[in-house]
C-alpha cells in the first residue's frame, strides 16, 4: 500500500528573525552618513503586528524602508509580508509610515490557492484548516509541482511550505 505524503501551506512569520532584521536595519541607519543628525526610528509592535518608520522626510522614510527590506530578505522573511497601512505627519515636522504584517493566509488567497491546485489536475487533495492549507497526495513529484506552481502565483499572502513528509 502506497504511503500518503503531505505538506502544509501557511504564512507564518519568524518573529525572532523579524526582530533581528529590524535591529540590523537600525544599526545601519545609525552608521550611515546621510542619516546623521536627523530622527530615524524603526518600531515593531508585536501585539498590533505592525512596523512604523519615523524620519524627517518621505525620501528618508523610503531609504529606511529599503534598508529594512534588504535586511528582511537576507533573513529569509518574505517581502510581501509587509503591507503599507498608512502615512501621516508626526511631531516635529517628521513623517511616519506604518506597515501591517501579514502572517496568515487571507480568505481570498486561500480560495485562489485551492482553485489553482484543482486546475493543475494532479492527484492531490487540499483541505483548508483555518490558518493553513494541507495538501496530500501519493506522488512526491505531484506535491513538488504544486509547490512550484504556487510559488509562481502573485498572491498578497507570503507562502511558507511546512511539514513536507
Amino acid at each position: 500500500m502506497a504511503k500518503e505524503h503531505q505538506f502544509d501551506i501557511s504564512a507564518k512569520l519568524d518573529f525572532q528573525e523579524l526582530k533581528n532584521a529590524i535591529v540590523q536595519a537600525q544599526k545601519e541607519c545609525t552608521n550611515r552618513y546621510d542619516f546623521k543628525g536627523i530622527e530615524k526610528k524603526i518600531k515593531f509592535n508585536e501585539t498590533a503586528k505592525n512596523i512604523s518608520i519615523n524620519s524627517a522626510s518621505d525620501n528618508k522614510v523610503d531609504a529606511i524602508y529599503d534598508i529594512l527590506i534588504a535586511k528582511l530578505n537576507k533573513r529569509g522573511i518574505p517581502i510581501n509580508s509587509l503591507d503599507e497601512a498608512k502615512q501621516e505627519d508626526s511631531s516635529g515636522g517628521n513623517r511616519k509610515y506604518t506597515y501591517a504584517l501579514i502572517d496568515s493566509i487571507q480568505k481570498d488567497d486561500a480560495k485562489t490557492i485551492q482553485s489553482e491546485i484543482k486546475k493543475l489536475k494532479l492527484k492531490v487533495k487540499s483541505v483548508n484548516q483555518g490558518d493553513e492549507i494541507r495538501v496530500t497526495g501519493k506522488n512526491l513529484d505531484d506535491l513538488q509541482d504544486v509547490m512550484k506552481h504556487l510559488k509562481s502565483l502573485d498572491l498578497k499572502s507570503p507562502l511558507v511550505f511546512d511539514n513536507f513528509r
